[in-house]
C-alpha cells in the first residue's frame, strides 16, 4: 500500500502559540525548530513516502519551505490535525492508500512507530494509532503534570485485539500507588500519530464533533463516538524516551533526550 506522511502544524495553539517555530537546542550547540525536527523524524521512516507539511500559517509555510519541505496550505477552519490532513489530501491531490498524520509537536517519534502503523493498515484496518506502555519515568511525568494542573500526554485504554475503548488527557486507568509495579506500569501513553485509509479520513471530515471530543479536546474520539474501529498498535520504545511538546515546560524535557534522534 502506498503511504503519504502529513505533518499538520498551526501557529495559533491555545496552550503554546507559535509552537511549531520554537527552537530547541541540539547536542552540538545548534538549534532547530520543532517543525524541522518533526520533518527530520519523518525522513527516517523506511519506504518511499511523500512527506508534506500542512498548515494555514504563512510563517510556518515560509520556514518549512526554507529547509526544503513540501508544503500544502489548508484552511484556517480546520479544528484539528485530522481535519487538516483531510483538507490537505483534497487540496494537494495526494495519491496514497494510507495517510499518516505525524503531528508537528512529536519530534521524538521513532520511525518504527510509523512503520508499525503502515504495516497494520495492510489488513484493512480503517484507523490505527500507536500506544506505548509507560515506563516509571513517563508515568511520573504524567502524574506530576496532573498534580500541577498541566495537561500533559494522553493515555489510551483498549480491549481484546487492540480495539480502542477510550483516550483521555487524564491518567487512566487508575493505579493504586501502593500497588504500582515500576517495571510493569499498566498505563499506555497514546502516541499522537495516526494512519487512516482514504475513506476513513474522508468520512471523518463529514462527521460532527461529539461531546467527548469537545470535553477532552482529542480528535480521535470523533471516530469512537461514531462507531469506527480504531486499532491501538502497541509499539516498543527500544529504550528511547518518547515525549510530545505540549507546554513550554516540555522544552527542557525534550532537549535532555534529543540526542536520541540521531
Amino acid at each position: 500500500m502506498k503511504a503519504a506522511i502529513l505533518i499538520p502544524a498551526r501557529y495559533a495553539s491555545t496552550r503554546y502559540p507559535g509552537k511549531p517555530l520554537v527552537e530547541l537546542a541540539l547536542p552540538d550547540g545548534t538549534r532547530k525548530s520543532l517543525i524541522r525536527l518533526t520533518w527530520d523524524a519523518a525522513q527516517k521512516v523506511v519506504g518511499d513516502h511523500a512527506i508534506h507539511v500542512c498548515t494555514d500559517d504563512d510563517r510556518i509555510a515560509d520556514h518549512a519551505r526554507g529547509f526544503g519541505a513540501s508544503v500544502i496550505m489548508t484552511p484556517e477552519s480546520c479544528r484539528n490535525g485530522t481535519e487538516r490532513c483531510a483538507a490537505a489530501v483534497a487540496t494537494g491531490k495526494i495519491d496514497a492508500d494510507v495517510i499518516v498524520n505525524l503531528q508537528g509537536d512529536a519530534p521524538l517519534t521513532p520511525p518504527w512507530f510509523v512503520e508499525a502503523l503502515i504495516d497494520a493498515m495492510q489488513g484493512g484496518t480503517p484507523v490505527a494509532t500507536p500506544v506505548l506502555r509507560c515506563d516509571a519515568t513517563t508515568y511520573g511525568h504524567f502524574i506530576e503534570d496532573r498534580k500541577q494542573g498541566r495537561v500533559g500526554g494522553t493515555t489510551a485504554v483498549f480491549g481484546t485485539g487492540g480495539k480502542a475503548l477510550y483516550f483521555s488527557k487524564e491518567v487512566i486507568p487508575f493505579v493504586d500507588p501502593g500497588k504500582l509495579d515500576p517495571d510493569n506500569v499498566p498505563v499506555f501513553h497514546h502516541v499522537g500519530v495516526y494512519a487512516y485509509t482514504r475513506d476513513a479520513l474522508a468520512a471523518y471530515a463529514e462527521l460532527s464533533e461529539g461531546p467527548l471530543e469537545r470535553l477532552e479536546g482529542l480528535e480521535q474520539l470523533r471516530f469512537l463516538e461514531n462507531g469506527w474501529h480504531v486499532a491501538c498498535i502497541e509499539v516498543d520504545g527500544r529504550g528511547r524516551v518518547f515525549w510530545e511538546l505540549n507546554n513550554p515546560g516540555d522544552v527542557p524535557r525534550i532537549e535532555s533526550v534529543i540526542d536520541q534522534l540521531d
